[in-house]
Formats: C-alpha cells, sequence, structure tokens
C-alpha cells in the first residue's frame, strides 16, 4: 500500500486474535497508525478473537482518534461480528464487509 497517497495501509490479521496474540496485534496497529493517515485492519482470515482482542481493537481505535487517523475493520466473519454486536463494540468501531 502507499504510504504517501491515498489508498490505506492493510494490517492482515490470522487465526486466532487471543491474549497470546493481542498484543503482536497491538504493536502492528500501533506501528501503523504511527505513520500512516488511514489503516484498515483484514479481518478475514481470523478464526476467534477474545476479550484480549477486543481491547486491543479498542486501544487501536484510541489511538487513531488521539492522533487523528482513521482505523476501519475490514472483512470480520460472523464468529468477531458476533463478539462486536454482545459488545457493542460495532457502534463504536468502523466497520466494512
Amino acid at each position: 500500500m502507499n504510504a504517501q497517497g491515498n489508498e490505506p495501509f492493510v494490517v492482515r490479521a490470522r487465526g486466532e486474535i487471543d491474549l497470546h496474540a493481542a498484543p503482536s496485534l497491538r504493536r502492528a496497529l500501533s506501528a501503523a497508525l504511527a505513520s500512516h493517515r488511514a489503516v484498515v485492519l483484514d479481518l478475514s482470515e481470523v478464526t476467534f478473537m477474545d476479550c484480549a482482542g477486543l481491547g486491543a481493537l479498542v486501544w487501536a481505535r484510541n489511538q487513531a482518534d488521539r492522533s487523528g487517523r482513521r482505523l476501519v475493520l475490514r472483512g470480520a466473519g460472523r464468529c468477531v461480528v458476533r463478539l462486536l454486536k454482545l459488545t457493542g463494540l460495532h457502534r463504536r468501531l468502523a466497520v466494512e464487509p
């Protein structure tokens, strides 16, 4: 993705986003948000997410808001969408199909 252009930078998550994987996701999102105006988190290959994963998403959203950046979740599967809806985070996070 073009860091200087209008295209968003894409971070791809895979597998399970749990207590062990969430810190890596958080670091990747932090680095992306520090150097790009718009970041898309591709969740199309995520098979499971727990509260640690949700925490990483909320943290990244807050970082994006503080720095005037945009974070969009894209391609979330049923398990992730269900979790976002159960917690009400689908209203706070930008979620695209």
